[in-house]
């Protein structure tokens, strides 16, 4: 199993107040979770009203379908007139990354 993880910090057009803001990464958000259906939330700069902060995380059988997934998010993103991406942030982890046993009880 692996587990994709993109940051992606925008940087929004001419949005004056948190109200513009909501206007503007809602539907973002809809969007990449509808075509993707992967997990997508707003994670940072909640009070800024010219910026967001938008966290995917995505989990398939295959690395290569995490970094699939994780591309087309990126560009989608980016393809979007009213906003700017300033940099996008990914990582990929496996469940043999984790070094710790599992706190599950084994039998």
């Amino acid at each position: 199993m692996f587990v994709g993880t993109l940051s992606l910090d925008l940087l929004l057009g001419d949005v004056r107040s948190l109200k513009q803001k909501r206007a503007v990464v809602r539907p973002i958000i809809a969007e990449v979770r509808r075509r993707h259906e992967v997990s997508v939330a707003e994670v940072g700069h909640v009070d800024l009203y010219r910026r967001a902060e938008i966290g995917v995380a995505v989990v398939a059988g295959e690395a290569a379908h995490c970094r699939t997934v994780l591309d087309s998010i990126e560009r989608l993103v980016a393809a979007r007139p009213e906003i700017e991406l300033l940099s996008a942030h990914r990582r990929l982890r496996s469940d043999e990354d984790d070094t710790l046993p599992s706190s599950g009880v084994s039998t």
